[in-house]
């Protein structure tokens, strides 16, 4: 069964930081690309960011850039999203997803949720003021 497992969440005062995990299970991450999107109560999911197995490109989200940081580890098995400077308004449910599909991530495209078949089961983040 394919499957993606993120860990990794918690409750941090704002200013402070979270590594989140996300691993797969059942399959590996060939030439995939990752993305991690969260989802806020009553609003809808929105992509954060992206990274390609396949060349190694990466895509933020204006609301990110330069705070967090998506990679690999380095047997590429994991994927991390180093979450820094974090504010109130990154409070969501942290998911990650793939397509499942080898290939280069698209700039245009990539926050588009049905773009990924599989979904984790997310993680919590709490940031307080």
């Amino acid at each position: 069964e394919v499957q993606l497992v993120e860990s990794g969440g918690g409750l941090v005062q704002a200013g402070g930081s979270l590594r989140l995990s996300c691993s797969p299970s059942g399959f590996s991450f060939d030439d995939y690309y990752i993305g991690w999107f969260r989802q806020a109560p009553g609003k809808e999911r929105e992509g954060v960011s992206v990274i390609s197995d396949f060349d190694g490109t990466t895509y933020y989200a204006d609301s990110v850039k330069g705070r967090f940081t998506i990679s690999f580890d380095n047997a590429k098995t994991t994927v991390y999203l180093q979450m820094n400077s974090l504010k109130p308004e990154d409070t969501a449910v942290y998911y990650c997803a793939t397509a499942g599909v080898a290939g280069t991530v698209v700039e245009d495209t990539w926050t588009d949720v049905d773009e990924y078949d599989y979904w984790g089961q997310g993680t919590q983040v709490t940031v307080s003021s």
